[in-house]
């Protein structure tokens, strides 16, 4: 794209927009900002401005689509498909600024944020009104217009599905500054298109997110965990199904293996009780009745040992040994990265049919390629985090394991019908094999929508499609 090299006269009316304290240019942006959580793409913007209210979104936005200047939208830089890098330059616009929660609604059961609100924050203030935002993703120092913005999952996805399920309405500015609402506080909504969900996953290429209202419903008043231990991966593999077929549909059921578990244990300097064994299905159970919520227990724990030849069944049903396994689980992401010197990740959602020999898969792969691949997941829907290693390999050696090893494990997973992406998003790192998955025809639709938001490709350039 022929975009605006941006001037001193430019940089000079984004200042006056936002302030001088809050902008940032050359040698002044830190490094930090021109690379997300993953750091496989860097690139610098030519300015980086912090916005605090939709009026310097939209202020900034008329000028960026007056003047064809590429925007891109940043959050806590959480990601890890490089969505929020500004790879042609221009403005990086940092909405980590703008985190007020506006209105807490306890008619309508809704909360209204900035898109600068951190998850973990949510939580809080909400779950002190005993109410509950179910979305669960693994990084709580997100934002949660990142979270919007990659439709995040997490592990609750099994029974309460993914952020998408939980937005009511979004206030959006558009490439040119307009502002418009989509959707708001109603449960019902069948006026013409949806556009709100348009921009739910749209990594910010459609439009910016300056408010979003959630859905909230009130706290579970119970919640208990299971730590079942099995002899194998495959034992643990397919029990998961199983029990979602014969049983109550749990808040949360994670595969750890072994390998996993050691990285997160060593990093965290925590260890899960009952620790030795190879595998474990890691059960979440919770509701209002307790009653019911033992029944569930009792016979989860009764189909585990008699049916899906588990070893054991432990119940973690105090808060500090609830907090121990969990805080454990967690962490395995930044254990993982902290074992090696750079990571790169498949991010591939299957039919849960198909985990247990897409798994033995990646391993036939780590043996071909002689190359370390942990991984652990979302077996409950599907969704797993695979990543590969880069250890003592030179760079050239990394990018050519990687090029292999990221074709086989997509093709096969393909192969499986699975997708790309679960939960992380496309951004620059994935636009290749969502290529090679979708075709021509589904890109050229995606394509025409983005033309339709954004005539001059100013937002977030490089990305999805």
């Amino acid at each position: 794209m022929n975009y605006h090299q941006l001037n001193e006269q430019d940089i000079a009316y984004l200042i006056s927009i936002v302030g001088e304290e809050h902008a940032f240019v050359g040698k002044n942006i830190e490094k930090d900002y021109a690379h997300d959580e993953l750091g496989t793409v860097s690139a610098y913007p030519d300015i980086h401005v912090f916005a605090f209210d939709k009026s310097h979104v939209s202020n900034i936005m008329k000028y960026a689509y007056e003047k064809n200047i590429p925007v891109t939208v940043r959050g806590s830089g959480t990601g890890l498909v490089g969505a929020c890098v500004p790879l042609y330059g221009g403005i990086l616009l940092d909405l980590s600024k703008m985190n007020k929660i506006i209105e807490l609604d306890k008619t309508n059961l809704t909360l209204r944020v900035e898109p600068g609100v951190l998850l973990m924050d949510i939580y809080e203030h909400v779950e002190k009104e005993n109410l509950f935002y179910a979305p669960d993703p693994g990084e709580k120092s997100a934002t949660i217009g990142g979270n919007i913005s990659t439709n995040a999952g997490g592990m609750r996805a099994i029974k309460y599905g993914v952020t998408r399920d939980w937005v009511r309405g979004l206030e959006v500015v558009l490439p040119d500054g307009e502002m418009v609402q989509l959707g708001g506080k109603v449960v019902k909504n069948s006026t013409g298109y949806g556009l709100k969900d348009l921009i739910i996953g749209s990594e910010g290429t459609l439009a910016i997110i300056v408010e979003a209202t959630l859905k909230l419903i009130p706290k579970p008043k119970k919640t208990v965990s299971l730590l079942v231990p099995f002899a194998s991966r495959e034992d643990a593999i397919q029990a998961a199904p199983q029990l979602i077929m014969e049983h109550v549909l749990p808040t949360a059921l994670e595969f750890l293996e072994k390998q996993s578990l050691q990285y997160s244990e060593t990093f965290l300097g925590k260890k899960i009780p009952h620790n030795n064994y190879n595998a474990y299905l890691l059960i979440s159970y919770d509701g209002n009745n307790e009653q019911a919520i033992e029944e569930d227990v009792e016979i989860a724990s009764a189909l585990c040992v008699d049916k899906y030849k588990a070893l054991d069944v432990f119940l973690v049903d105090t808060e500090e040994r609830r907090k121990s396994v969990w805080t454990v689980r967690g962490g395995f992401l930044e254990a993982i990265k902290a074992s090696t010197s750079q990571i790169d990740e498949c991010d591939v959602v299957l039919p849960r049919s198909n985990i247990g020999a897409f798994l033995e898969y990646v391993r036939k792969v780590s043996d071909d390629l002689k190359i370390r691949i942990p991984y652990f997941g979302h077996v409950g829907d599907g969704n797993l985090h695979i990543y590969l290693c880069k250890d003592d390999f030179s760079d050239d050696e990394w990018q050519e394991k990687l090029k292999v090893g990221f074709q086989a494990l997509y093709e096969k997973a393909f192969s499986f019908g699975g997708l790309v992406s679960g939960e992380h998003g496309i951004g620059y790192a994935k636009r290749e094999f969502m290529r090679k998955q979708l075709g021509e025809k589904q890109l050229a639709i995606m394509r025409g929508i983005k033309a339709s938001f954004d005539p001059k490709h100013i937002l977030n350039p490089g990305k999805v499609i």
